[in-house]
C-alpha cells in the first residue's frame, strides 16, 4: 500500500469532507485568484472581448506541474463568462462515441474542461478537432456497406484543456487551442497569502510568522500550502487553543516530516540514494528509478519539478545530478571529492 505524501500534489483524497473543503478554498474570480498576473492579464483581455462580441471565448489550453492552479483557472473562466461548465477528464472518455454524447448535451456558451488532455484516445482526438473547429460532430451510423457518414452542427462551446505534459499532445489537438499557456511555480508571499486567504476562509487564527513558515515549506504550489495549513490546523485544535503560531506550525510539520524547504522523507530519499551512489555524477531517470523504487513517471511528475526549481538536482546531457546545495541541505558528503 502506498503511503501518502503530504507533499503529494495529486487531487485523491479518501475523505469526502477534505474533497469538499478543497472545493470551497479554490477562488471563483480572477480577483479572488493570487498569481498568474501575466495569465490572469491576458485572459481577462480575451474575455472581455469576447463579451462584447456575444461570442464565446477561444479555447484554451492550460499546461504546468500540478497542484497549480489549472482546474481551478477553468472555473474561474466560466464564472467570468457566466458560462456553465462540464468536466471531464482525457481517460474517462475512452470512445468516441462517449465524447459524442458529450457534446450534443452541451449548449451555446459552455465550457468543456478536459483535465489530463494528453491522455484522449486518437480515435476520440479525431472527433475532437472538427469539434473544436467548425463545431461539427462527424458520426457514423448503421455497419457495412448500409453505414453512413452523419455532420451534426454543434453550438457554440470553448474547450479548456489541462494537461502536466503539453509535449505528450497530438500536434494537430495542440494547434486547435487560440490561447495556451503555462502555469508557473508561484512565489512565497504569493503562496503566504493563499493561505492567509484560506486561513480565513476555513475560520483559523493564524500569526503571520506563522503563515510565511508553511509558505516556504509549501514546495510554491497552493495545493499543497492548503493541504499543509489543513494539517497543521488539525494539530493546533488537538494540542493548543486552535491558534496557528509558529511554534504549533514547527511542532506540526516536524511531525509530517516536511523539513524548511519542502522537503519529504520521499524526497530526502530521493536525494540521498543519488548522493550515495553517483556523489556529484549525473544519474539515468530508469537508474534513479531503479535506486528509489518509484516510476520513472512519478519522479518526472511529482519529485523533479520542484527539486529543479529550487537547484537541488540538475538536467544535463547525461542525466540527473545533484547540486552541491542538496548535499549541504542533507548534510551528506560520503565523497566530497565528487563534489568540487
Amino acid at each position: 500500500m502506498a503511503i501518502e505524501r503530504i507533499v503529494d500534489t495529486s487531487t485523491h483524497v479518501d475523505d469526502s469532507d477534505e474533497q469538499q473543503i478543497e472545493v470551497t478554498l479554490r477562488p471563483q474570480r480572477f480577483s479572488e485568484y493570487v498569481g498568474q498576473e501575466h495569465l490572469k492579464k491576458n485572459l481577462k483581455l480575451a474575455i472581455d472581448a469576447a463579451k462584447k462580441r456575444g461570442e464565446p471565448v477561444d479555447h484554451v489550453l492550460l499546461y504546468g506541474p500540478p497542484g497549480l492552479g489549472k482546474t481551478t483557472m477553468a472555473t474561474v473562466i466560466a464564472n467570468e463568462m457566466g458560462s456553465n461548465i462540464r468536466v471531464t477528464a482525457g481517460p474517462a472518455i475512452e470512445r468516441a462515441g462517449d465524447l459524442a454524447s458529450i457534446l450534443t448535451n452541451l449548449t451555446d456558451g459552455d465550457i468543456l474542461f478536459i483535465d489530463e488532455i494528453h491522455r484522449l484516445a486518437r480515435s476520440v482526438e479525431e472527433v475532437l478537432y472538427s469539434a473544436m473547429e467548425d463545431y461539427k460532430l462527424d458520426i457514423v451510423i448503421g455497419k457495412g456497406p448500409a453505414a453512413r457518414s452523419v455532420r451534426l452542427d454543434l453550438p457554440k462551446f470553448t474547450v479548456i484543456g489541462a494537461t502536466t505534459r503539453a509535449g505528450a499532445l497530438a500536434a494537430p489537438l495542440r494547434d486547435r487551442f487560440g490561447m495556451t499557456y503555462r502555469l508557473e511555480f508561484y512565489s512565497s508571499s504569493e503562496i503566504e497569502q493563499i493561505i492567509r486567504r484560506a486561513a480565513s476562509l476555513l475560520e483559523s487564527k493564524i500569526d503571520p510568522a506563522a503563515a510565511a513558515m508553511l509558505a516556504e515549506r509549501a514546495r510554491l504550489t497552493p495545493r499543497i500550502a492548503n493541504r499543509l495549513l489543513k494539517r497543521v490546523r488539525d494539530y493546533a485544535d488537538v494540542n493548543g487553543d486552535g491558534i496557528i503560531d509558529t511554534v504549533i506550525a514547527e511542532e506540526a510539520l516536524r511531525m509530517l516530516e516536511v523539513d524548511e524547504l519542502g522537503l519529504d522523507p520521499a524526497d530526502r530519499r530521493l536525494l540521498g540514494s543519488m548522493i550515495e551512489h553517483y556523489g556529484h555524477n549525473p544519474v539515468g531517470l530508469t537508474t534513479i528509478a531503479a535506486l528509489t523504487g518509484d516510476e520513472t513517471s512519478t519522479i518526472e511528475d511529482f519529485h523533479e519539478p520542484y527539486l529543479l526549481q529550487i537547484g537541488l538536482i540538475e538536467r544535463t546531457p547525461r542525466g540527473r545530478r545533484v547540486t552541491v546545495k542538496a548535499a549541504k541541505h542533507l548534510g551528506k558528503y560520503p565523497q566530497q571529492e565528487l563534489f568540487e
